[in-house]
């Protein structure tokens, strides 16, 4: 939770949001509301998830104006002081245009910003999806309300579904609004500051509409190699120093975690592909690979880790919907480091490059050498 003086001294703080940059978001607010009610979702839901993006954006406060006030104490002042470095890193090393995105600071009144709920079929690693205009297909659905979360996961899992609910401290609205970095974000460390801010506008630079595991295992990719080469080649940073070291193995850590998810990916498309077994038997045999990949989990990835990151994994129970939901993150992780490997780390290169040759593909991930099994 931010410092208390802080809490206060934002919420009367005047913000250099103007009201027509007000009214031109909440416009927009409606009119992606409307556009959401043709995507099929009910009216009640639409009408929460506005009033939860509006109160966010009438929250926004300038990181410029915050940053003035002498009272803020130290931690925020740096977190929020890399915020506005990552955003010109973004701009000026990679290429990627942020707009106002980041420039503003919001205080949410609770510890995560949303809950998101997905499913996914139990005798095949398939999700259950649902459409919005704009982004397409998405195989998760987001909750301001813990209750809400609770009745869809309920209702889910009614219809036979696996079923994950997780919390999520940041979202990008990909340009249609100036996102602020939000407290939740700031309950991180510096690294992770840095990396939120990286991932999500990677999203701005590059979204395919409907092919969500590519658009997350990008934006992996892009936050984690990008906030190595913020904290590794900084003025104040540098290859030696604690941030960058930080930053590096997290970002080999999430490598060794990609080749762990995605091997068990495999191992369950061949029993879930097996016509002779029924569902039952698919089922069945799922809960045998599930035990045996925790047991390796256990006896040989974790002890390799050099970073607290996945010391959760063990805390969710393993399913076709929480894998699913690893997977999205986290595939062919390697594979994107092998291509920056093959371009010298030219990790701007590598994204202009990946931008213009996406319409040649129907899979974008066919653009990626194949490294790894």
């Amino acid at each position: 939770m931010l410092d208390r003086t802080l809490t206060k001294n934002c919420f009367n703080m005047p913000a250099k949001v103007d009201c027509s940059t007000r009214r031109s978001s909440w416009i927009k607010a409606a009119l992606i509301m409307v556009l959401i009610c043709i995507g099929g979702c009910s009216p009640i839901y639409v009408v929460k998830a506005g009033l939860a993006e509006l109160r966010i954006l009438r929250a926004r406060q300038d990181i410029v104006e915050i940053l003035d006030d002498p009272s803020i104490d130290s931690a925020t002042r740096g977190k929020l002081s890399f915020v506005l470095e990552a955003r010109r890193f973004a701009t000026n090393k990679l290429g990627i245009e942020v707009g106002d995105a980041y420039r503003t600071f919001a205080q949410l009144d609770q510890d995560t910003l949303a809950l998101v709920v997905s499913a996914a079929h139990k005798d095949r690693l398939e999700s259950k999806t649902w459409w919005f205009p704009i982004i397409g297909r998405v195989p998760y659905k987001g909750f301001f309300s813990l209750d809400d979360a609770l009745d869809e996961e309920d209702k889910l899992k009614q219809e036979g579904f696996d079923t994950y609910l997780r919390p999520t401290a940041a979202f990008s609205t990909l340009g249609w609004f100036s996102d602020p970095i939000l407290s939740t974000v700031l309950r991180a460390d510096d690294v992770e500051v840095v990396e939120t801010v990286l991932h999500e506008l990677s999203h701005q630079y590059l979204f395919i509409p409907g092919q969500v595991t590519f658009n997350e295992s990008f934006a992996t990719f892009v936050g984690r190699v990008g906030a190595a080469q913020f904290f590794c080649t900084r003025n104040g940073g540098g290859p030696d120093t604690s941030k960058c070291l930080r930053a590096q193995a997290r970002w080999r850590d999430y490598q060794r975690f990609s080749v762990f998810v995605d091997s068990m990916m495999v191992e369950l498309e061949e029993i879930y592909g097996d016509l002779g077994l029924s569902h039952d038997d698919k089922v069945s045999s799922r809960e045998e690979i599930f035990t045996q990949a925790l047991t390796r989990f256990d006896d040989e990835i974790a002890p390799t880790f050099e970073s607290v990151t996945f010391r959760g994994f063990r805390e969710t129970s393993l399913n076709n919907a929480t894998l699913l939901s690893r997977i999205r993150y986290y595939h062919r992780l390697p594979d994107f480091a092998l291509m920056l490997e093959e371009r010298g780390g030219d990790l701007a290169g590598l994204l202009a490059e990946l931008r213009t040759t996406m319409d040649t593909v129907s899979d974008p991930f066919d653009l990626l050498p194949e490294g790894t099994p």
